[in-house]
């Protein structure tokens, strides 16, 4: 029921910077975990970072202090901004919803189409 849409992905010089998006459409319930996840080819996905509807955020030690994530609960919409990027930033990035089920125990879990990025040295 919930799409996730992302943009933002690109190519950028080592050292630049680049915002990521992700726009969930259809209602979310108030409790919810928005992120974003990365995958190299051959490589298992990983955490970059999460924030939960409350805003507390969690992030990989590899991007700490370059990335941040934020989000817009009026619009359902998850940024993750990237500065100082590296070339071993040059990976997919997903975008992740979990939102938590009102009628039963449970989460729902939602995955956005992926968008590349690419660092360039």
């Amino acid at each position: 029921q919930v799409q996730l849409v992302e943009s933002g992905g690109g190519l950028v010089q080592a050292g630049g910077s680049l915002r990521l998006s992700c726009a969930a459409s259809g209602r979310l319930s108030s409790i919810n975990v928005m992120g974003w996840y990365r995958q190299a080819p051959g490589k298992q996905r990983e955490l970059v970072a999460t924030i939960t509807n409350g805003g507390i955020t969690n992030y990989a030690d590899s991007v700490k202090g370059r990335f941040t994530i934020s989000r817009d609960n009026a619009k359902n919409t998850v940024y993750l901004q990237m500065n100082s990027l590296k070339p071993e930033d040059t990976v997919v990035y997903y975008c992740n919803v979990k939102t938590k089920l009102i009628d039963r125990p449970g989460w729902d879990d939602y995955w956005g189409q992926g968008t590349q990025v690419t660092v360039s040295s």
